[in-house]
């Protein structure tokens, strides 16, 4: 399943998330955050709110990493604290982007944290796809943030990663919301650059991880 930033392509059963039709561009690697551009539709977006389908794959998303993160942590209950691990080896032109991602989520949220390294929870991918950027999950806790490159051309990069990075949190689409919101994604125009959740997505996280991760280890435990 899969869940795009909120751009341009038609809910599938199998593939949600921002979609931006990319493959009108050319597929160029994305180094750095791109200029920011005019707010005009860019490749057929249109004002897309997403769908019933879309929000339950977010959610699906969630899981699968909140799963996984528990069943580590239950058998290793003395863990100072909760830590999502990632592996970014397969996106090495948006090393920078998805570091600074990193550093935001991880200066804006208490009750988890993201960090690099093996046995990872998900993990990004970059390439070129015409439905855009997306995060995706197999339902098993072994799920993937794709980064397209013509994407990261139109849109703010930094942006980008950190907005498919909030779905492994937990936070779900809300286009219709200002540039000020992370998750409004491309919602607000190409010229919308900010990177940072507002202060009602860091709170939602910190909620998320504080109930949802209790009520994942409780089960995990009680499976054992």
């Amino acid at each position: 399943m899969r869940l795009s930033i909120g751009l341009s392509s038609p809910a599938l059963s199998a593939a949600i998330g921002l979609g931006l039709t990319a493959a009108l561009f050319g597929a160029v690697p994305a180094s750095a955050a791109p200029a920011p551009l005019s707010d005009a539709p860019v490749a057929g977006y249109s004002s897309y709110s997403g769908s019933g389908e879309e929000a339950k794959a977010n959610q699906a998303f969630f899981d699968a990493v909140l799963t996984s993160v528990a069943e580590k942590r239950a058998a290793n209950p003395r863990a100072a604290a909760v830590t999502v691990i990632y592996n970014a080896s397969a996106a090495p032109s948006f090393s920078a982007e998805i570091a600074r991602s990193t550093q935001i989520w991880n200066s804006s949220v208490t009750n988890v944290k993201l960090q690099a390294g093996s046995n990872a929870d998900f993990t990004y991918r970059e390439g070129n796809d015409p439905r855009g950027s997306y995060a995706s999950s197999n339902g098993h806790g072994r799920g993937y943030i794709f980064l397209d490159y013509a994407q990261n051309e139109i849109y703010d990069s930094v942006r980008v990663t950190a907005h498919e990075t909030g779905h492994v949190l937990g936070l779900p689409d809300h286009y219709q919301g200002p540039c000020s919101e992370l998750m409004s994604g491309g919602g607000p125009g190409a010229s919308c650059t900010n990177p940072n959740p507002d202060a009602n997505e860091r709170a939602r996280v910190n909620a998320l991880w504080a109930n949802g991760l209790a009520k994942a280890l409780a089960k995990v435990n009680q499976d054992r």
